[in-house]
């Protein structure tokens, strides 16, 4: 058994209640594991502020890259165009899938400490009337950032586009209302902020969108649609199911009802985020990403100044009790630390400790 905990994006440090849900079997085709699954999907749409028959929840195998790309290859249709907008790696992994399955897309491409901006979607979507979907990433945990989706979502909604948003990151710790703002498609997994364990990813979807995509897949194992079709059914999952991972989730979203929802959980992470931030500069380590687009899910730190090894950093402070996260930049050395998961103030005050004792070591070595 380790003893650390996971400051990363996901996954992330559960409780033990969510892991010890593990310990027990269940057959896929059982009714009360099916009716676990439809208790899933109910309450999956309740933290979206959607109901049944307008929106409807899709679960499934895999990481949350595997519901990104259901999304993309069963949604866009052959004689669509999808535009992408990406300021990180994730954002730039969609425009992957569209190459992959031979989409027309667009690339808008934006600096990794830039957010995509509404007006500039507006301007392609005026350019071009061929466009007939936008991908854009919520929470991009390349840099930290958070992306103002509700903007483009009100920009999506007059040109009568659909609107796909990634909200791996986000989900279940910022709060989203899905239908106000014009969401037709959001994504995310079982390992982000509902805490709990990867294994499967999840699609909240326009029901009247969703339909629409019968026959459009092109892939079998990531049909949208009919994973859907099967789950309308009686809650059984077209394929093997993660039983073990459906369970911890079921038991995590028990555990975010009790702490207070998503505002009580976003109170958290956020304040996670700010003590972090506030105790790195006191280091003289500064963030990257500019206050007002920082998300609180994962913040971005620009190396210190002086000689630096990640490497022996990321040792020192994991055999202290902690894991990090390295960069994911290309133009500037960084590294991440993610503030969500069952992390608490005094977690965060305990690495600050943790960095101040390194780098007095390294400064005492050199």
């Amino acid at each position: 058994m380790n003893h650390y905990k996971l400051l990363t994006p996901g996954p992330l440090t559960t409780t033990d209640t969510v892991k010890q849900e593990m310990m027990v079997d269940h057959c896929t085709w059982d009714d009360e594991y099916k009716c676990i699954t439809q208790k899933i999907r109910k309450e999956l749409l309740d933290l979206a502020h959607v109901t049944e028959p307008e929106y409807t929840a899709v679960l499934m195998q895999g990481s949350g890259t595997f519901g990104v790309e259901s999304v993309i290859s069963s949604v866009v249709g052959e004689d669509d165009k999808i535009l992408i907008a990406a300021n990180g790696a994730y954002g730039e992994r969609i425009v992957d899938m569209a190459k992959y399955h031979k989409i027309a897309y667009i690339q808008y491409e934006v600096p990794y400490n830039e957010i995509p901006d509404a007006e500039k979607i507006e301007e392609y979507l005026n350019n071009d009337p061929s466009i007939t979907h936008v991908a854009i990433v919520h929470s991009e945990t390349t840099s930290g950032i958070l992306n103002d989706i509700e903007s483009v979502g009100k920009v999506c909604k007059n040109h009568g586009v659909t609107y796909i948003v990634d909200g791996m990151s986000s989900f279940g710790g910022v709060d989203i209302p899905v239908k106000d703002w014009g969401i037709d498609f959001i994504i995310s997994s079982s390992n982000k902020c509902i805490q709990g364990v990867p294994g499967f990813s999840f699609i909240i979807a326009g029901r009247e969108k969703l339909e629409s995509c019968k026959g459009r897949a092109r892939s079998l194992s990531l049909d949208l649609y009919d994973q859907w079709k099967g789950m309308e059914k009686d809650g059984k999952w077209r394929f093997t199911s993660p039983t073990h991972v459906v369970l911890a989730f079921s038991k995590a979203l028990e555990e975010l009802r009790e702490e207070g929802g998503i505002p009580a959980r976003h109170a958290r992470y956020s304040h996670n985020n700010r003590l972090l931030i506030e105790k790195m500069a006191e280091l003289g380590i500064r963030s990257y990403i500019d206050e007002k687009y920082q998300s609180p899910i994962i913040t971005t730190f620009l190396y210190p100044e002086q000689g630096f090894s990640f490497d022996k950093m990321y040792r020192y402070i994991k055999e202290r009790g902690y894991a990090i996260y390295p960069g994911k930049l290309t133009e500037m050395d960084t590294f991440r630390i993610g503030n969500i998961g069952e992390i608490y103030e005094e977690d965060i005050i305990k690495l600050s400790e943790i960095f101040k004792d390194f780098f007095e070591e390294a400064a005492h070595e050199a």
